[in-house]
């Protein structure tokens, strides 16, 4: 009498394949958390450049347009308008874009990237940038911040120019203010 042959298994056992999978788990437990701060840290930067191009397109538009030009950061919003009219003409709607009354024209509006997460403020709602003199009245600060606290800030002299800074220095590459 001779014994059957036993073939050749391929493949993992339910044990080995449960092993795998907690290696990977914990891997993936050890990395996501590292990946979600650097995308907030990556939306605040984003916010941040395109805030100080747009303060510097508004004082551009203003000169070259030969008429005064605002930037609005409409209440409890995640935007700001570039336009032309009185305080308080433009706003954004739920969907991001500028909704303006009376003769007033948006020229730009920009709503902040992060799905939320990045929070925007500012010291004035509306600053007017003046077409002769190049200036802004009046002078603000327009606060950029992350849940966790980090900010970027930026300063508007009465000369219209910015400086950008970051409380206590929290985010690299920016001086502390």
């Amino acid at each position: 009498m001779s014994l059957p042959l036993r073939r050749r298994q391929f493949g993992a056992s339910l044990v080995e394949a449960m092993i795998v999978l907690a290696i990977i788990g914990l891997l993936l437990g050890s990395v996501l958390p590292g990946w979600a701060d650097a995308r907030d840290r990556r939306s605040l930067e984003a916010a941040s450049a395109q805030l100080a191009t747009d303060l510097r397109l508004t004082r551009s538009l203003a000169v070259a347009q030969g008429s005064p030009v605002r930037l609005s950061v409409p209440a409890a919003q995640a935007c700001y308008v570039v336009h032309t009219g009185p305080a308080r003409a433009c706003s954004c709607d739920a969907t991001g874009a500028a909704t303006c009354r009376d003769d007033a024209q948006a020229l730009r509006v920009a709503t902040l990237p992060g799905s939320g997460r990045v929070a925007l403020s500012s010291s004035s709602a509306s600053m007017l940038f003046d077409a002769d003199r190049g200036t802004v009245t009046p002078t603000g600060t327009l606060r950029l911040r992350l849940a966790d606290g980090r900010a970027v800030h930026h300063v508007v002299n009465i000369m219209g120019r910015t400086r950008t800074c970051s409380p206590a220095g929290r985010v690299a590459g920016h001086p502390a203010c």
